[in-house]
């Protein structure tokens, strides 16, 4: 059932970008300039980007974009991309000063080697679900498909203006029925060797940034905003993604800052700066009974603050699979909400069953977690499944300190097994030592 939920997963994904194409190609026949109510400050002229005298430029405002946030520069850019993929050492130029408005497109490869996006001006899509083209997906914005040796650099901003989208009656946070697609700012799809750095996005109406089986992703110095309030506007998520380094990145906003789905392994995050938002989280894994394997995770030498979770593993109950091999350290908390958390009964609605059935959550380091949580919850919480517990929980040198009052509040443990391998404050005394006999002669959790 988890085999055929994630086929079926990845085919409505084929199929979203095979009509996106299709969709795309008609669009280049009938184009249209179209205003939309944007103020801006008049253009001015751009410097050519201090690149490599080797590398090939190739300026998007000479293939007819204009950058005044009016005018419809969705043909320009493809037609820049089309260009520049078929050259070596090609760099794609958006120059500082302009704002292009860009509808929801795809750029596909496989392109030359060595492909820049030097992004120093401003991008936007239409504002609003009401500006957005009724013939095409509100699932994402721009999709690069099929990519190799792309790096996406430069100083610029990636505008989402999300605040409409967020305002949609069928949001979370209005509880209204009907349908709630919204578009993921910049999605990479089946693309390996990837490089995101020192952009700044913001206010995208979903996710900031998602991989879907991509490999070697490297993420450097990005700044990700939105609104503490904004929904599901996940900074950085990865799915069925390896090889992945998120390093030096301020991420804050109305959902988990990095969020790592199924089929995740070699994940190197470090000196992260998250919050407010949801922190840190694997997960959520097994939903719809689905087989989720997420392995060789580290979190580092980060800093969470004014979040809801710190560092959180979130499983449904339904699902199989594992997690583990995960290190989290050298991470500093501020007047966080369940700093250290696993949660196998993650559900967002009250009417989720128990199932002998869950995704196995094992071989989990938890060292040097120190600072101050919010005294709503307990500082640490290990909910484990009854027929499927946590084991090999190791924690070592957790100081957690009420961020007001003196009361230092117990963790909570259910059927989760480790141990403490230093003193920390508070103690840990609810985890059972061994390895539970439901576990002894089972299959269920191998990867």
């Amino acid at each position: 059932m988890g085999f055929m939920y994630i086929q079926v997963s990845l085919l409505i994904c084929y199929l979203d970008i095979i009509s996106f194409i299709l969709s795309s190609h008609a669009r280049s026949h009938h184009h249209h300039h179209k205003n939309h109510h944007h103020t801006h400050h008049s253009p001015t002229p751009a410097q050519e980007p201090a690149i490599n005298s080797s590398r090939i430029i190739f300026d998007v405002r000479k293939f007819g974009a204009v950058g005044n946030g009016l005018t419809d520069d969705t043909e320009s850019f493809k037609k820049t991309w089309d260009a520049a993929c078929n050259v070596d050492s090609a760099t794609i130029f958006v120059p500082n000063g302009f704002s292009f408005f860009i509808q929801s497109t795809i750029f596909t490869g496989p392109c030359r080697a060595g492909l820049v996006l030097r992004i120093d001006g401003t991008l936007m899509p239409p504002d609003g679900p009401y500006s957005w083209p009724k013939n095409i997906s509100k699932r994402q914005w721009l999709v690069f498909y099929r990519v190799d040796q792309l790096s996406m650099i430069g100083g610029g901003v990636i505008d989402g203006r999300g605040k409409k989208w967020w305002d949609l009656p069928c949001k979370p946070h209005k509880e209204a029925p009907g349908p709630c697609d919204s578009p993921i700012a910049i999605r990479f799809f089946m693309s390996s060797n990837l490089t995101v750095q020192g952009l700044r996005i913001k206010n995208s109406p979903q996710f900031h940034f998602r991989f879907d089986n991509c490999t070697t992703v490297h993420i450097k110095s990005v700044q990700i905003t939105a609104p503490a309030l904004s929904p599901n506007t996940d900074g950085i998520h990865i799915e069925n993604t390896n090889d992945v380094q998120i390093y030096n990145t301020v991420i804050s906003n109305g959902d988990d800052c990095v969020s790592i789905g199924a089929g995740c392994y070699d994940v190197d995050i470090r000196n992260i700066t998250c919050g407010p938002g949801h922190g840190i989280s694997i997960g959520s894994l097994g939903n719809h009974k689905s087989r989720a394997c997420v392995s060789n995770i580290t979190v580092r030498d980060s800093t969470i603050k004014q979040t809801d979770n710190g560092v959180r593993i979130k499983t449904w109950q339904g699902g199989s699979g594992k997690v583990s091999g995960v290190k989290f350290s050298n991470i500093h908390m501020y007047n966080v909400r369940n700093p250290i958390m696993i949660d196998q009964f993650y559900c967002l609605t009250k009417d989720c069953l128990n199932s002998t059935s869950a995704v196995h959550v094992s071989d989990i380091y938890y060292k040097s977690i120190k600072g101050t949580y919010d005294i709503r919850s307990p500082p640490m919480r290990f909910a484990c499944s009854d027929s499927v517990p946590c084991t090999n929980l190791t924690l070592s040198d957790i100081e957690l300190l009420p961020a007001q009052g003196n009361v230092v509040l117990e963790p909570f443990c259910w059927s989760a097994y480790g141990d403490m391998k230093r003193i920390s404050n508070p103690q840990v005394s609810c985890l059972m030592k061994g390895v539970p006999k439901v576990l002894l002669n089972s299959a269920m959790g191998y990867c």
